[in-house]
């Protein structure tokens, strides 16, 4: 989950950085234009080329101002959507301790079946915990009997249901 998180943190920033760039080599060619206009205008006066060079110019600073704007939108909407996912766990989290309470579930065997919504078998529960695997096979019989399942599948699906 965690790496799934960071690979979304990653595009966001590479989106970011993408239109950041955008906008200041359009904000680096508005300047140059300007100045260019500005200088052909104190030279020889309002031309075609010149009026070009305007429409040219003012083109990219309306880029530079919506890629700007946009940045802005992205920057609020990653944020928005990191609250939400906040609260998605946080609520989410909450319904599993409900459940395990409601199940009647010991602090071992809640943290067991926690590992196993996890998709951790019995050997990685067993050795994340530092218990017998024996020990964790009792405590996940335990968990699927006061759940009303008979596997680690059935487990992760009343939770599934839940969610849908």
């Amino acid at each position: 989950m965690a790496a799934i998180r960071q690979a979304r943190f990653l595009n966001r920033d590479r989106q970011t950085l993408l239109v950041a760039v955008v906008v200041v080599v359009q904000a680096v060619a508005a300047v140059f234009f300007v100045a260019d206009a500005l200088g052909d205008v104190a030279e020889s006066g309002i031309t075609v080329h010149i009026l070009v060079e305007a429409v040219i110019a003012f083109a990219l600073l309306m880029g530079v101002f919506l890629g700007a704007w946009h940045m802005r939108l992205l920057l609020a909407e990653a944020r928005r959507r990191e609250e939400a996912l906040a609260v998605a766990q946080g609520a989410l989290a909450q319904h599993i301790e409900a459940r395990f309470a409601d199940w009647g579930l010991t602090a071992a065997e809640s943290d067991v079946a926690l590992f196993a919504l996890k998709g951790c078998d019995a050997a990685e529960i067993a050795r994340l915990r530092g218990a017998a695997q024996g020990t964790v096979r009792a405590q996940l019989s335990q968990v699927y009997a006061k759940a009303g399942v008979t596997s680690q599948a059935g487990l992760v699906s009343l939770f599934l249901d839940d969610l849908l």
